[in-house]
């Protein structure tokens, strides 16, 4: 008999099996024609899982069923399997990741989710607690991934395979960009582990949610209409009165809105380098770029007012597929437009194989990286960043190659190259 699983084709719970199987090995058919609501309701079924929840999975000895333990089961059934781990440790690791993705993880994202599909009774209370947990878990993950490219060792765990289709949930239906932007190491790790080609093969091209699920409506059940006596006038008017004073009270107690902090930026002393010119210069220039763009751009600088920056991507490793990698990219630079008035950038992703290797050249606003950037842009602590010295030729040059896009670059073809401008 084959292992047959009961679930519908898009349940992210049946994913975690056929990814494991694919990891494995081992064939899993879905059992055809599953409807919820109905196959689960039938007395086989009821016979292989009295709750009558999926997934459940079908095998010689028996039937199994909570997600987490058929995924076990199915990586289990080849002997030294490596997304079982090797060692003790490996073991206690992965399977402390599996507990932290169902009671962290998965929990808090259905405790947010499902109550906005009509599933439970949505409490605004609630909802803020369960953002408020998941935030929290999300953020001890991302420390873990801060130096780690998969939950445990070097490869894909059966623990990184239950993790993702639980995130999967997560970023597919709520958590929209500017949620998971406070975790860019989870950002990283997830958009890592979904373009793997065993676990893109089971969950497709995922696609990030743009919005939130609306609240469900509430609609007040008909109350029977109240008689009420009807006020005196002098007292309806005294009451009036009294509101109205109450209202210019409260508006004599509010502060005028203070104003808006400068950036210290914006307190520097004035610059020679009008950085909107060089920036129109750059555009410009489509022809004669060394002779133009780069001799204007010296012919700009000022090395009081500005400095330059080269950055390196410290988990080039990772980078093994082109797309997700260029993706990366562009995300960081959406997330430098809150510098746009102080700063240019050049991005390169290098390479002709993985893994791809990805650099930058910045020029800021002052003699440091201006610290609300540093503050407020999550992946400057993904690179590397050196101070450009000028009087070294070496880097000089490095800078005119950086600005032009000179291919090859390093010795090594240019694979994509980015401007924030």
């Amino acid at each position: 008999m084959a292992l047959v699983l009961h679930a519908g084709k898009t349940n992210k719970n049946a994913f975690k099996a056929l990814i494991a199987a694919e990891y494995s090995g081992v064939q899993v058919k879905m059992v055809e024609n599953f409807e919820m609501g109905v196959s689960n309701k039938t007395p086989e079924f009821i016979k292989m899982n009295p709750l009558g929840k999926v997934p459940v999975l079908e095998t010689p000895e028996g039937p199994v069923f909570e997600s987490n333990a058929i995924a076990r089961y199915v990586a289990r059934l080849k002997v030294n399997n490596p997304i079982c781990g090797s060692t003790l440790i490996d073991y206690g690791h992965i399977e402390q990741w599996i507990d932290f993705a169902a009671m962290e993880i998965d929990a808090n994202i259905a405790k947010w989710f499902y109550p906005r599909l009509g599933y439970g009774v949505y409490l605004p209370p609630a909802e803020e607690a369960a953002i408020a947990a998941l935030k929290r878990a999300l953020g001890a993950l991302n420390t873990h991934l801060a130096s780690n490219t998969f939950l445990v060792g070097h490869f894909v765990t059966l623990a990184d395979i239950i993790m993702t289709c639980n995130l999967y949930l997560g970023f597919s239906q709520i958590m929209t960009k500017s949620f998971t932007s406070e975790f860019p190491h989870v950002e990283r790790y997830f958009w890592t582990l979904v373009n793997q080609p065993k676990i893109k093969k089971i969950l497709g091209e995922v696609k990030q949610a743009v919005s939130l699920p609306p609240v469900p409506s509430k609609k007040p059940a008909a109350q029977p209409k109240e008689t009420k006596p009807k006020a005196e006038p002098k007292k309806e008017a005294k009451k009036e009165v009294e509101k109205q004073a109450a209202k210019a009270e409260a508006a004599e107690e509010e502060e005028a809105p203070k104003p808006k902090p400068k950036n210290p930026l914006d307190l520097l002393p004035p610059s020679k380098m009008v950085l909107d010119d060089w920036k129109r210069l750059y555009s410009n220039t489509k022809t004669n770029f060394r002779e133009v763009a780069i001799k204007g751009f010296w012919d700009m600088y000022d090395p009081e007012g500005y400095s330059l920056w080269f950055c390196d991507y410290k988990y080039n490793e990772e980078n093994t597929v082109s797309f997700v990698t260029m993706n990366k990219v562009g995300g960081f630079l959406q997330r430098m437009d809150l510098a746009r008035k102080y700063a240019f950038g050049k991005m390169l992703v290098i390479g002709a194989n993985p893994p791809f290797k990805v650099k930058g050249l910045w020029l800021f606003r002052g003699q440091e990286i201006p610290q609300f950037v540093i503050d407020e842009c999550y992946d400057m602590e993904l690179y590397e960043w050196k101070k450009v010295d000028l009087s070294d030729a070496a880097q000089k040059e490095r800078v005119n190659q950086m600005i032009e896009d000179c291919e090859p670059f390093e010795g090594e073809p240019l694979l994509d190259a980015k401007c924030f401008k």
